[in-house]
C-alpha cells in the first residue's frame, strides 16, 4: 500500500528549529516531485516548499525563504523540511505530498497523487 508518513513535528519556542521528515512506503520517491504544505486553524492549505524529482528545481513560498530548506534522500526514500528561525505564524499542521505529473503548478494541491496524514507544528513561548 502506497503511503507517506510525516514525523518530526512538535512544540518549539520562537526562534527554534525543527526538522520534519516524510517517508514513503509502497512506492519510490525517485519518480515523484515532493511538496510540503501547511494548514493553520481557520486558514486554507498553502504550499510551503517543493523539490522536483531530479532535485534540479526547488521552490519556497516567500514567507519561509531563507528559513526553511527542503531536501531529499532517495536512498532512504525520504524527504525533509528543515525549519529554522521559527515564528508563531508558522504554527500549522504540515503535510507532505507526492506528484508524478507536472502539468500543474506545485502550489496546486490537486496536482498531487499521495498525501501524508500531517504533523502538528506549534511555535509558542
Amino acid at each position: 500500500q502506497e503511503q507517506l508518513v510525516e514525523g518530526g513535528g512538535g512544540l518549539v519556542q520562537p526562534g527554534g528549529s525543527l526538522r520534519l521528515s516524510c517517508a514513503a512506503s509502497g512506492f519510490s520517491l525517485d519518480y515523484y516531485g515532493i511538496g510540503w504544505f501547511r494548514q493553520a486553524p481557520g486558514k486554507e492549505r498553502e504550499g510551503v516548499s517543493y523539490k522536483s524529482r531530479s532535485g534540479a528545481n526547488t521552490y519556497y513560498v516567500g514567507s519561509v525563504k531563507g528559513r526553511f530548506t527542503i531536501s531529499r534522500d532517495n536512498a532512504k526514500n525520504t524527504v525533509y523540511l528543515q525549519m529554522n528561525s521559527l515564528k508563531p505564524e508558522d504554527t500549522a499542521v504540515y503535510y507532505c505530498a507526492a506528484r508524478r505529473s507536472y502539468g500543474r503548478s506545485w502550489l496546486d494541491a490537486k496536482a498531487y497523487d499521495y498525501w501524508g496524514q500531517g504533523t502538528q507544528v506549534t511555535v509558542s513561548s
